[in-house]
């Protein structure tokens, strides 16, 4: 499988791009998706997420309280460093499990932490969304309803804007409107098909 990693900070506009692959026909996996997929009623980790923080740590519903997990975590160095042993190992599974049932003729692997976590070297090449600090700042308030501060926090646990340029092989500027993305989108969809079909052909 040819695998396009799909990276950007937050705010970006990952998911409006991912959004348009998956029109085209492009399987996305998501490693957001892959780390709930793991904490679901019933999975293992789930249960030993409430034995370590209780069962006040789950909704009404049997959900993992998201939020207040992450409270949890934010000040107890340890605690993070228990559940980060927990989760990345299954979420990697995970991963490897949605990447290896893609039936299209690439796939997009959507990670808001391609770079940090190494995640970038499963991939035959990554595609970076790429938008000005103040214009990420501004959707993001405005989307989550954060103060600037909360975000810029953010932020500054992401790779900066100028390490994932240097680290990305495509980048689509995501400051104008929905027709050029969208167009951007169409031609990084050709090439990947072609690129696809070269891999396809060499590993034949």
């Amino acid at each position: 499988m040819y695998i396009v990693g799909l990276a950007g900070g937050i705010g970006s506009g990952k998911t409006a791009v991912s959004d348009r692959f998956q029109q085209l026909g492009i399987e996305v996996i998501d490693a957001d998706v892959a780390a709930r997929t793991v904490v679901e009623p019933g999975q293992p980790a789930l249960a030993k997420i409430c034995a370590q923080f209780g069962d006040d740590i789950l909704l009404a519903d049997g959900q993992l309280d998201r939020a207040q997990l992450r409270q949890r975590i934010f000040s107890d160095p340890e605690a993070k460093s228990w559940l980060e042993g927990l989760l990345h190992p299954l979420i990697g599974e995970e991963i490897f499990r949605q990447l290896g049932a893609a039936r299209s003729h690439y796939c997009l692997f959507v990670s808001p932490l391609l770079f940090e976590s190494g995640q970038n070297s499963l991939c035959d090449r990554v595609l970076l969304v790429d938008v000005p600090r103040e214009i990420q700042l501004s959707r993001t308030m405005a989307r989550d309803n954060n103060s600037r501060g909360q975000v810029e926090a953010i932020l500054a646990q992401q790779a900066s804007r100028e390490t994932r340029l240097e680290q990305a092989d495509d980048v689509i500027l995501n400051d104008r409107d929905l027709d050029h993305l969208e167009g951007e989108v169409a031609r990084l969809h050709r090439y990947y098909l072609l690129e696809a079909e070269r891999k396809a052909d060499a590993s034949s």
